[in-house]
């Protein structure tokens, strides 16, 4: 009998006790302009709205301020800047991302420029409290990776963690939006290299990680890596727990203990493509529950949604079928833009004609014990990967559930990342 997981446990008692959140109080305006001369943004300015025009090119550094990251455990003595950026969205226009950059104080013993590690976090939650720079810095705690990070800045490794898209006042976070993600998390780096008083050297390597959502979230960096950011040297991406279908997981999370991930990528994915038909189709306990996801972090999230039904939440009470097929301006249903989140299509090696082409190799993995993501989608991604021809690592026999092999799995993803910053070869095993 498979024992209950970490994950169903907390779920469990997080549903006796959803805490309160406050609202998000009103901000500044921010200072979108060039680089800054210095890092003196206020947090207020960081997380600000966005203006109408964005200034600037991908990657470009709008703010910064120096942060001492408390959720990092260890006591790595290092340096640390929350950053306000800009990057690009799925239909191609400029956007505000916000993150965190750490570079170890300890002198970096490698060959060439230290490496620096594009880090996406998994699934937070999408209240403007849940923003990963926010939590690393102790402001909110509803995470559980600041020890992934602490042994990368142990090894020498700078990190450039991305926010994703959505956490500035006023927005809703892209949950699961494939493009949105991978911009972001390479501009990250872009940044991480223009902060004032910055160490991190232009021809630094790079190497590519997340787990879940921030799984999904890497594979896209690397796939949008030669085209959209060609003149980073991305060496290897480590992903696991990777939701590479949306329509295969959304069907196995519908009415499960783990439906508030649905519930977040269906408000995600509106908040991307809001011409889409979707807020119209609420009755009341829809409206209340995309108010809910606006407002929660993780835990929360998943205790007001314990069981949750998609069929329950519009006044049609349509099933997710249903709602693939309701089309939008242009003729285009929201199954099509579900589909083009879907990981590992038209990719293939640089000497292809594949639209996205990766010369690195890429770690996959998941747990043995896997109970929230199906696992026909996550080896799916992994046979499309090694069909492409692209130098894929898999490992799948870890003992352990979703939450636990981000944890289990975290110094097999420092070493395979620590031995493409070295340059050692990678066998795979296709």
């Amino acid at each position: 009998m498979r024992l209950r997981s970490l994950f169903t446990t907390a779920v469990l008692s997080a549903a006796l006790a959803v805490p309160a959140v406050a609202a998000p109080q009103a901000v500044a305006a921010p200072r979108d302009a060039a680089a800054p001369p210095g890092c003196d943004a206020t947090d207020a300015e960081i997380y600000a709205a966005p203006p109408a025009a964005v200034p600037g090119n991908p990657g470009d550094l709008l703010a910064c301020r120096p942060v001492k990251l408390t959720n990092i455990p260890g006591d790595v003595p290092m340096k640390a800047w929350k950053v306000r950026y800009v990057s690009t969205d799925a239909k191609g226009a400029r956007n505000v991302v916000t993150g965190t950059v750490a570079i170890p104080d300890a002198p970096w013993t490698g060959d060439g420029s230290r490496p620096t590690v594009a880090f996406n976090p998994g699934t937070l939650g999408s209240g403007l409290q849940c923003a990963f720079s926010r939590q690393l810095a102790g402001q909110y705690v509803d995470m559980y990776e600041g020890g992934n990070l602490q042994l990368f800045l142990h090894a020498g490794y700078a990190v450039a963690a991305t926010d994703g898209v959505g956490y500035l006042n006023g927005q809703v976070h892209t949950y699961m939006v494939g493009a949105n993600a991978g911009h972001a998390l390479l501009d990250a780096v872009r940044t991480s290299r223009r902060i004032p008083g910055g160490t991190l050297g232009a021809d630094g390597d790079v190497g590519i990680s997340g787990y879940s959502e921030g799984g999904a979230a890497a594979l896209w960096g690397a796939q949008l890596a030669a085209s959209y950011a060609p003149e980073l040297n991305v060496v290897g991406a480590a992903a696991g727990g990777v939701p590479g279908d949306l329509k295969v997981t959304a069907k196995q999370l519908n009415g499960s203990l783990f439906a508030g991930f649905l519930a977040d990528a269906l408000v995600g994915l509106h908040a991307a493509y809001p011409e889409m038909p979707f807020t119209e189709l609420m009755n009341d306990t829809g409206e209340k529950a995309i108010q809910d996801v606006k407002s929660h972090c993780l835990f929360g999230t998943l205790a007001v949604f314990l069981g949750a039904k998609v069929e329950n939440f519009s006044a049609d009470g349509l099933t997710l079928e249903q709602i693939y097929a309701l089309k939008g301006p242009g003729g285009v249903t929201w199954g099509e833009l579900v589909d083009r989140q879907r990981l590992g299509v038209g990719i293939g090696t640089p000497s292809s004609d594949a639209a996205y082409k990766i010369g690195f190799p890429v770690f996959q993995y998941r747990g043995w014990f896997e109970e929230i993501i199906p696992h026909e989608t996550e080896d799916a991604t992994r046979r499309r990967y090694c069909d492409a021809g692209i130098n894929t690592t898999w490992k799948n026999n870890y003992p352990t559930e979703h939450l636990t092999t981000d944890w289990g799995a975290a110094g097999d993803v420092t070493n395979f990342l620590g031995d493409r910053f070295e340059g050692k070869p990678a066998e795979g095993n296709c």
